[in-house]
């Protein structure tokens, strides 16, 4: 059975994540889950940083246009968060192609539009 990439850093975000949602429910906008994560994250120790400018590559040469994710964990995890009814592919194709041009290779992809439960995907490149 295959080893799960950073299994014990996930299990730490998600259970951020449960927290948020618990708390707070659905229908608010992506803002506002981000400044409750930053807030869980602080509180139980996850070291992060918001919205911080990632070099893009292309054929290992850098390029002018920067992304900026919602979070980056343990400087090896991009969590990516959406408040939307249902996640579609093309979400996911935003978080893989934010992978492969930062070279991290594991992304969560988070939904907190849903109900009656927060929508969570681990993405791996």
């Amino acid at each position: 059975m295959a080893e799960i990439l950073y299994k014990d850093e996930s299990y730490l975000i998600q259970g951020a994540i449960f927290e948020v949602y618990r708390e707070m429910g659905y229908g608010f906008l992506e803002g506002v889950y981000q400044e409750c994560l930053e807030k869980e994250f602080s509180y139980r120790n996850i070291p992060f940083y918001s919205q911080q400018t990632l070099t893009l590559y292309y054929k290992e040469s850098p390029l002018n246009q920067i992304y900026k994710p919602d979070f980056v964990c343990f400087d090896k995890i991009i969590i990516e968060l959406k408040s939307v009814s249902k996640l579609n592919p093309e979400h996911r194709a935003q978080v893989i192609n934010y992978l492969k041009a930062t070279k991290i290779r594991l992304g969560i992809l988070v939904n907190f539009g849903h109900h009656p439960k927060v929508e969570i995907e681990r993405i791996l490149l």
